[in-house]
């Protein structure tokens, strides 16, 4: 069927509630809104589904939240003996507690034993609940950082790591063998009577607490110090705001201030153009707050709490807003240093990082002795690394990052953790004061031992069924004429992450080029928005010198794929 066809399926059906009908219906006369809403539907992917809120298949809606459960349940009435089990998580976005309810209700009706968080809750919480309840799978409803008129359904397997490929596939069958829009379904309070849905809350709120406090390498330091810590803290108006404070407060951080306009949550996300911890105006509201109180560290976290934003006061007063890269520098030089101080740094210590993440950390690790494996891009490949440690034991994983700001250490979560990442870096906050320092001092110590890296990154947005389709080109214009050159500096390796028998990892629609000078360049679209994604990395003897590479390559590759794009 045709994007016509397909509306008037929906207007038609008598399966389709009147409110969601006369959405459609204001929109008759546009056929360019009908075709966009209707041209394909909500692409169940690794992610789950992420999509703009609204009726229509390629929107999120009750009825593919509803018809996503129905083949995840399909999907485990297969393949589990006896009865499945499954958690469920939200946070603060628009109809997340609504998305959340719907899917349990599919999952009740066929007999699935649900855990339903009473409450908005963390990515990282979910992960670590999945696996502490002995579940089959999990649901988390976010669309993490993207704007307010996004929301998602991200779905986890038993290990607790986002759903493979292989899953997803299987997920995918029993979606599509859904026919129209009819699906199991238990109303949520006979499922709440019967038991079917169990609502969760502190009880496992208190276990994730207590083993993520267990990854303190110097805790009695924290415990004594950690009250002279003045730390500001921006929830952004998700789910952090609770958990975030709480682990804080039970390690001995306690001079926490709370950015007061973003603590509360709020899906509009008022205060903020989109709720992400990687946009230095996310911390506008923060630095006001921190002059105030003198605190010389501002953390931030996402709507659902997996990415984690740091600036740091400089020696000069002003503000730096730090990358990803930087962020996870310092905590893998901190944790290093820190395990090898007190004698607990693991000979077979493995730290993980994404094919698109700075390579300062490879230099970090080959100081301590530390094994270091690089993976897709994608925490659920980090995630899969910590499973292979537990089940072969040739390495004890240490910490896992992605520069999108995603960091984990330990291995009670299986999803990047912001919440233990917030703590980890109180931690080092406190261990470097000790010596007189901050943590930008702490970075600047980290490029005056190793060099100086760097490491750009910029997005190119282009929305819409024609955007999609110029994203896909562009890539395959990159596969047909690879780079020979950039900024008049030879390409001397070409890696095509489609061609696994080359890059020995699975394959994926990324190109990676390294130069004669080791720079690298990285283009893949993103997994979850409609994003071309242009990564560019250096090193250099001086900040200068590598910041001038970093301007020279980024010049050149933005012509580039603008003219690829097609963008003018």
């Amino acid at each position: 069927m045709n994007a016509i066809e397909r509306y008037a399926l929906w207007m038609n059906s008598p399966d389709i509630d009147e409110q969601t009908k006369a959405e459609l219906a204001a929109i008759r006369d546009d056929a360019h809104e009908i075709e966009e809403r209707f041209y394909t539907e909500l692409e169940f992917g690794t992610a789950g589904l992420r999509g703009i809120l609204g009726a229509g298949d390629n929107r999120m809606n009750i009825y593919n939240v509803r018809k996503a459960t129905e083949g995840l349940s399909r999907y485990l009435d297969e393949n589990v003996n006896g009865t499945a089990r499954v958690c469920i998580a939200y946070d603060s976005r628009h109809c997340s507690d609504l998305f959340a309810k719907e899917s349990a209700c599919v999952l009740a009706a066929h007999g699935v034993q649900v855990f339903l968080y009473s409450t908005l809750h963390s990515v990282p919480q979910l992960s670590f609940t999945i696996r502490e309840l002995n579940c089959d799978a999990g649901i988390v409803i976010t669309a993490s950082h993207n704007p307010p008129k996004y929301n998602g359904y991200k779905v986890y397997g038993p290990s607790a790591g986002q759903a493979a490929p292989d899953l997803a596939n299987e997920i995918t069958r029993h979606i599509r063998a859904v026919e129209g829009f009819k699906t199991a379904y238990k109303p949520y309070d006979e499922a709440i009577a019967d038991g079917t849905i169990q609502l969760i809350g502190k009880e496992v709120d208190e276990i994730y607490y207590a083993k993520t406090m267990t990854l303190l390498t110097q805790p009695e330091l924290v415990r004594e110090k950690g009250k002279d810590l003045k730390l500001v803290y921006t929830p952004l108006h998700g789910s952090g705001n609770v958990p975030v404070r709480e682990v804080l407060k039970r390690i001995g951080v306690t001079n926490v201030t709370v950015v007061k306009e973003q603590e509360a949550p709020d899906g509009d996300f008022p205060t903020v153009k989109a709720p992400n911890p990687e946009d230095p105006n996310a911390f506008t509201l923060a630095f006001r707050y921190a002059e105030e109180n003198g605190a010389t560290v501002i953390i931030g976290t996402d709507p659902d709490s997996d990415r984690l934003g740091l600036a740091v006061k400089k020696t000069d007063g002003d503000w730096a807003v730090l990358t990803g890269n930087q962020i996870g520098a310092i905590l893998i030089h901190s944790l290093l240093s820190s395990y090898k101080a007190t004698g607990k740094l693991p000979e077979n210590g493995l730290v993980v990082r994404s094919i698109v993440s700075t390579q300062l950390a490879d230099a970090i690790c080959k100081k301590f002795g530390v094994a270091l494996k690089e993976v897709l891009t994608g925490f659920r490949f980090i995630a899969e690394q910590i499973a292979e440690c537990e089940e072969t034991h040739e390495h004890s994983f240490l910490f896992g990052f992605e520069e999108s700001f995603g960091f984990l250490a330990g291995s009670f979560a299986r999803d990047k953790d912001a919440i233990c990442a917030a703590m980890l870096v109180a931690e080092a906050c406190v261990v470097y004061k000790e010596r007189g320092m901050t943590l930008y001092d702490a970075l600047m110590e980290i490029y005056e031992t190793y060099g100086f890296y760097r490491e750009k990154v910029k997005s190119y947005t282009l929305e819409g069924k024609e955007g999609i389709e110029a994203i896909k080109n562009a890539m395959v214009l990159l596969r047909e004429s690879p780079l020979k050159a950039v900024a008049n500096t030879a390409v001397v390796k070409t890696e095509d992450f489609k061609k696994p028998e080359e890059t020995g990892l699975p394959a994926s629609d990324v190109l990676r080029f390294t130069l004669s000078d080791g720079a690298w360049i990285t283009v893949r679209p993103s997994g979850t928005e409609p994003k071309l994604k242009l990564y560019i990395g250096a090193h250099a003897e001086t900040d200068e010198k590598v910041q001038a590479r970093l301007d020279g390559l980024m010049n050149d590759m933005d012509e580039k794929l603008t003219s690829l794009l097609g963008i003018k």
